[in-house]
């Protein structure tokens, strides 16, 4: 997330998310916020998700099996 999102665009994302049955992990730090996403993220569209509000970057890591 951007150092300048507020509250309710942490909020909107997390929802977002949660709506569509992904399990979240927040970690707060002193400037930003990151929102690990865990399930199956292949289905997720990466645009979709960097042009809501507060959103800096979206970064997918694969793990091979």
């Amino acid at each position: 997330m951007k150092k300048s999102a507020d509250d309710a665009a942490l909020e909107h994302i997390k929802e977002y998310l949660i709506n569509r049955n992904y399990d979240i992990h927040q970690s707060t730090g002193a400037n930003r916020t990151i929102i690990g996403i865990i399930g199956n993220t292949g289905a997720l569209d990466i645009k979709d998700l960097e042009s809501m509000q507060g959103v800096l970057q979206v970064i997918r890591i694969a793990k091979d099996e």
